[in-house]
Parts: structure tokens; C-alpha cells; sequence
């Protein structure tokens, strides 16, 4: 264990990095931090209902395998980055070693940001849902809780612990990671079994691959028809923005024993378990639907609540909605940790204004107090600057795809062009060997289209907040931070 210890600690030494945090994690615990931020019991349930409203059930049994796929490529192609460089941070680090500090600084402020967005977006999440199942239980109106600002008061109030258990230190954060995994595990195998065997309602298997969208009218208003492919597209943010916060386990590399290994299978097992149990999960869901009527589930504010309670006893129904609000807020806990690391780590390297607060790592438990705190704070003014749940979503998959496809589009232009440095099995312990280049030209094709996607009316309010941030983020770069300042 030693012997371990020190090699983690020298092999981070020749990065040019010392050794500040704690190495507590294991292997189960580096894949338990990205599986529980993917959370198919939160990006797949509160987007249920959106993914159906554009493609009907098509959107789960086609778009999810789909989206699966392709998300798998860019995982691949990340964890054989990570096992060269397991550093906290990890994303822009790859850049500025593959493409230099320019590259590096562009892959910094998009993780941060969508870093930040993901958590607001999480735990925004966690409010809707908690609202809607404490409303359902107590017999209130659908309705009831549905005022944004209100949702967003909520929020603060599930992030005051998990903000405060991340600042008491990583050994415990891990732990309940750990505990996230099969409290997942639990909470879908009982959705299943209990939809499955104890349902009232069970549809035909060609009703599961029917396209039966009811929100055509929504984006016939910005186009003036709503052909079938763009609906189609439309309803994959359900499976991509699930599909968000895997680079979690390079964030806590620092902390993580064997970190060249564990990190990149971190990396890549959390999106493929989250595939297999999230498309079980979801056609089980679809397949349980009321009599087959979309437009009735979509109508509800609360579309997987809706389903469980058309199906199963009340008593049933509420273990089940508590089972999902545990995995939420276990999700979101995660999810702060990543985000701190992030932000900590850009900052010791001097990148941001405030670099001196945001680097200190304080406490017995060495812990990045201040950066969990400020990011915890901006993640809330995110709610308030966004106002609806699908922009916050939608921005968090746009940016942080971004900065996931910069290394992978570097470390592929540096093999075909034979300059700087690349993925081999010399250099990188976790390899894709001959299969790298095919499996990067994926993801790259991949992000570009989801970027694009994702731009589209109607979430055109993300569109001119990415070309915002953009233009602020290229000025300033020219003004000061390519300097130095």
C-alpha cells in the first residue's frame, strides 16, 4: 500500500504536481463518484417527460441505446487521456500538455461552467421532484410548488449538507458514493420488478418503438413544420444530459490509490453500467404507461410519478418516490465534489481571479473549502439567471461536452500529424491501441452534432449564452489571461 501510495505520488510529481490532498479513494469509490452524477434516477426521470413530449416512446427505446453509444466513444477516448495525466482537474491539464496553454485555458472555463451548470442543474432537479413527490403524497394539487424561485429556495436547502459533508472531507464523500451505487441499484430494480410483475397497465412491444410525439406544435412555431428527425434529435437531451459528470473521476485523481488505472475505468464503466440499467429502467417505464396515452403522461408535472402511481399501490408508490429523491440528492453531493476539485485545481495553477482564495486546501481532511463554497453559491445564481430546468440542462451538456471532445480532438490531430504529444500504449496504461483513432473520430462527429442540437430553438436562450460566454471568454484572453494575468 505504501509502495502504491509513492508511486501515485512520484508518477503526479513528474506532472508537476505535489501531493496536497488525500489519497482515500479506491477503484469502486473513483467509478462510485461518476456513476452516482450520471444518476439515471435523475437525469433520466426528471427528463422523462421531455424526451417523450418530442419522440413519444422512440425517444427511450431508440434514443437512449443511441445516445448510449456514442457517449461511450467519448468516454473511451477520455479515460485513455486520464490514465496518462491523473491530475485534479484533469480536462484542461490534458489540453495545455496535447495543445498548449491556450487550449488548456479555453478547457478550463468550459468545465468550470458546465461543471457549475450540471450541479445547479442537479439539484434544481432534486426540487422539482421533491416538491412533486411531497405534493403527490399529501394528496395537494399537481400544480402545487411549480413557482421557479420557490423550486430554488428548495434547492438552497438540499445543498446546505452536501456542501457541508464535502467540507468535512473526501473519506466520507466517498463513502456515501459508495453508498449512492447500490441505492441506485435498489431503487431501479424495484421500479422495474415492481412495474413489471405488479403493474396494472402493460402496452404491446410495437407501442415501445412507436414515434407518437405531442409537442410538434412547440417547434412548429420556430420553423413552421416539426419534421419527425428533428423531433427526434430534440428528444435525445433526455439520454445526453444523463450522460454528463463522468469526468468526475479525473477530478479526484489526487485522491484516488492506482489513479492511472482506476480513474479511466472510473471513466468509462460509469457510462456503461449507467446504459444497461438506465435502458432496462426506461422501457419498463415506457412499456407500464396508462393505457398507452403520451399525451396524459406528458401532460403531468411530475411524468415517472404519474406512471409508478397508475400502477402501483400507495405505499408502493411512495417507497419508490423517496428511493428516487435519495438518489438525487446523492447525486447532487457528488456532484459538488467534482465541481470543487475542478475549480481548485485551474486555481492552483494561477487561472482565475481569486486563484489565491479558491487554491487553499484547509482543514486536518485537506480540503478545497473555499472553492466547494463559491461554486455552491454560483451553481444557485445559475437557477436565478436561467429560470427554466431544460436551458440549465441544456448549457451544462453544451459546455462540458465541449471541454470533453478538446483533448479528444487534440490527442487525435497530434497522432495523425505525428507533432506534440498522443495517447500510445507506452504512455498510456489504459489504451484503445489501434481502435483510437476510429473511436475519437466518433466522438468528435458526435459533439459537434449534439452541440448544434442542443442550440436549437426552443432553447434558443442557450444559444446566446454560449455565444456570450464565448465573446467574453475571447476578449478577455486577449486582454490578459494569454499573459499571464
Amino acid at each position: 500500500m505504501h509502495d502504491q501510495h509513492d508511486s501515485d505520488e512520484a508518477y503526479l510529481a513528474s506532472l508537476g504536481y505535489a501531493q496536497q490532498l488525500f489519497r482515500e479513494m479506491g477503484g469502486f469509490s473513483n467509478f462510485a463518484i461518476s456513476f452516482s452524477i450520471i444518476s439515471i434516477l435523475t437525469g433520466a426521470v426528471l427528463l422523462y417527460g421531455y424526451g417523450l413530449k418530442f419522440a413519444g416512446p422512440l425517444a427511450n427505446s431508440v434514443g437512449w441505446p443511441l445516445v448510449s453509444v456514442f457517449t461511450l466513444a467519448v468516454a473511451a477516448s477520455m479515460a485513455e487521456i486520464a490514465s496518462a495525466y491523473p491530475t485534479a482537474g484533469g480536462l484542461y491539464f490534458w489540453s495545455s500538455r496535447l495543445g498548449g496553454r491556450g487550449w488548456g485555458w479555453t478547457t478550463a472555463w468550459l468545465n468550470m461552467i458546465g461543471q457549475v451548470t450540471i450541479t445547479a442543474g442537479i439539484n434544481i432537479a432534486a426540487a422539482i421532484y421533491l416538491i412533486g413527490a411531497t405534493t403527490h403524497m399529501l394528496g395537494m394539487p399537481p400544480d402545487t410548488g411549480t413557482n421557479w424561485y420557490f423550486q430554488v429556495a428548495i434547492m438552497v436547502v438540499i445543498m446546505i449538507p452536501q456542501v457541508l459533508i464535502n467540507l468535512y472531507g473526501i473519506r466520507l464523500t466517498a463513502r456515501l458514493s459508495d453508498i449512492s451505487v447500490w441505492w441506485h441499484v435498489a431503487g431501479g430494480g424495484l421500479i422495474v420488478f415492481a412495474l413489471a410483475f405488479a403493474g396494472r397497465h402493460h402496452n404491446t412491444l410495437a407501442f415501445l418503438f412507436s414515434f407518437r410525439p405531442t409537442g410538434a406544435a412547440e417547434v412548429s412555431k420556430w420553423y413552421g413544420a416539426a419534421p419527425a428527425a428533428l423531433l427526434f434529435v430534440l428528444s435525445l437531451l433526455q439520454a445526453q444530459w444523463t450522460y454528463t459528470g463522468y469526468d468526475a473521476s479525473a477530478h479526484v485523481a489526487e485522491e484516488t490509490k492506482m489513479a492511472r488505472l482506476n480513474s479511466a475505468w472510473g471513466i468509462f464503466l460509469s457510462v456503461a453500467v449507467s446504459a444497461v440499467f438506465g435502458y432496462v429502467m426506461l422501457l419498463v417505464l415506457t412499456w407500464c404507461i396508462p393505457n398507452g396515452d403520451v399525451a396524459a403522461t406528458v401532460a403531468d408535472p411530475y411524468p415517472v410519478l404519474y406512471i409508478v402511481a397508475k400502477n402501483l399501490t400507495p405505499v408502493l408508490t411512495n417507497v419508490i418516490a423517496i428511493l428516487i429523491g435519495g438518489a438525487m440528492w446523492l447525486c447532487g453531493l457528488a456532484s459538488v465534489t467534482s465541481m470543487g476539485r475542478m475549480w481548485y485545481a485551474f486555481a492552483r495553477d494561477d487561472g482565475m481571479p481569486g486563484s489565491s482564495l479558491l487554491k487553499r486546501v484547509s482543514g486536518v481532511h485537506r480540503i478545497p473549502a473555499w472553492a466547494i463554497v463559491v461554486t455552491s453559491i454560483l451553481s444557485v445564481l445559475v437557477c436565478l439567471y436561467a429560470a427554466a430546468f431544460n436551458v440549465v440542462t441544456s448549457i451544462s451538456t453544451i459546455a462540458l461536452y465541449l471541454a470533453y471532445v478538446i483533448p479528444i480532438w487534440l490527442n487525435f490531430r497530434n497522432r495523425l500529424t505525428g507533432r506534440g504529444e498522443w495517447m500510445t500504449r507506452a504512455v498510456a496504461p489504459w489504451s484503445l491501441g489501434r481502435f483510437a483513432p476510429f473511436i475519437n473520430g466518433i466522438a468528435i462527429a458526435w459533439v459537434v452534432l449534439i452541440t448544434i442540437i442542443f442550440m436549437l430553438p426552443p432553447n434558443q436562450l442557450v444559444f446566446w449564452t454560449m455565444l456570450g460566454l464565448s465573446a467574453f471568454m475571447l476578449m478577455w484572453w486577449f486582454v490578459s489571461a494569454r499573459r499571464g494575468r
